[in-house]
């Protein structure tokens, strides 16, 4: 049976594998072990089926974005406790540019909703 990635993405993990065990390719290798996620990428890829990026993804860049905003965060009271005003101008633009990026990848994946 021919399948698409909607019909794949709407399956549960169990309907995922038991389609998975008829696969005979190296990319679902091991899908008994394998996410919901990662075992779609692997079933699109056997299947030569084009996966779409996941709604989220955007949401996703935006976690990578926060945890980078923590570090700048540290780093600027360190050069607070300093009194470095040069490198804390700095940091507080990166900070301020950051979230900027967050912003944008939030909107971008609510417009891909």
């Amino acid at each position: 049976m021919a399948f698409t990635y909607d019909d794949l993405h709407k399956k549960t993990v169990a309907e995922l594998r038991d389609i998975a065990k008829d696969i005979e390719h190296e990319a679902v290798q091991g899908y008994t072990q394998l996410n919901k996620e990662k075992l779609l990428l692997a079933m699109c890829t056997a299947l030569g089926i084009e996966a779409r990026r996941k709604k989220g993804s955007a949401a996703g860049a935006a976690t990578t974005l926060k945890a980078r905003i923590k570090g700048k965060k540290a780093e600027r009271d360190t050069a607070i406790e300093a009194q470095d005003h040069r490198r804390l101008r700095q940091i507080r633009r990166k900070i301020r540019n950051l979230k900027r990026k967050t912003r944008r990848a939030a909107e971008a994946a609510a417009t891909a909703a």
